[in-house]
């Protein structure tokens, strides 16, 4: 398996403008997501792909790879994708660059099915979420995924997922996280498809692949760190790394 990682990157963000040059104990954002793809077992190379000069110019002064990417990218996958193009590998890992704690045994585990005589089209993890922590299963901004008996998604959603007409012990949820590993032959495919209606109504990339008949297979990880989406999570990263460092 010849894999490499492909971290997309940009500037604009809704809900955190600039949040991958935001400082975090002294290095940027981005900068510290692309250490920790580093350390990755698997992947031959880690490439970031942007839009912006900026965030060219910050990586390459730490001595990271960068491909620039064109602006109208609608989506990170799309915007790997492209960057995919001249780079020859079997598989590609799609690592969000506002994940600055994710555990390098976590993309590993990611790539471990294209280490199967019969991958996937796509990988992805799924962390379990205690059946009584209503909190995070009604949360439309945590991803619930279910999965069939072989581990591969049948449906990720917003909403709580399976649904519970009556309460049932045994009823497993199980939250996404957005680590994604394609073959290079599925990865070209799906940018090449429209946005899909349940793309469109969930505002989930990955059900693209589930519309249009593509299998993905979901590993359980017990290990999960928060990535940077507001900036409530920046301040946490921050106290955690700040916590790390001081022991």
């Amino acid at each position: 398996m010849n894999a490499v990682i492909l971290i997309p990157a940009r500037l604009g963000s809704s809900r955190l403008p600039g949040k991958m040059l935001a400082d975090l104990e002294g290095e940027p954002l981005i900068v510290r997501t692309w250490r920790q793809a580093m350390q990755s077992r698997y992947a031959a190379r880690v490439v970031v792909a942007t839009d912006s000069h900026e965030i060219a110019g910050t990586l390459e002064a730490y001595g990271a790879e960068v491909v620039m990417t064109s602006p109208d990218a609608r989506c990170g996958t799309e915007r790997i994708a492209e960057a995919a193009k001249g780079i020859d590998a079997d598989v590609f890992v799609n690592l969000q660059g506002d994940e600055p704690l994710i555990g390098p045994r976590n993309i590993d585990l990611c790539l471990e099915p294209f280490l199967d005589p019969h991958p996937p089209d796509c990988s992805t993890l799924v962390y379990p979420l205690p059946s009584d922590d209503r909190t995070q299963i009604e949360d439309p901004n945590i991803v619930k995924v279910v999965m069939n008996h072989t581990g591969n998604a049948l449906y990720f959603s917003r909403s709580p997922v399976p649904f519970q007409r009556e309460v049932y012990a045994a009823t497993r949820f199980y939250r996404h996280i957005g680590l994604y590993a394609f073959s290079a032959e599925v990865l070209q495919r799906y940018a090449a498809l429209p946005p899909s209606m349940l793309e469109l109504a969930e505002s989930l990339e990955q059900l693209r692949l589930l519309e249009n008949g593509f299998s993905i297979r979901c590993v359980t990880t017990t290990v999960d760190h928060p990535g940077v989406n507001t900036a409530e999570d920046l301040e946490l990263v921050r106290r955690i790394l700040r916590e790390g460092i001081s022991r």
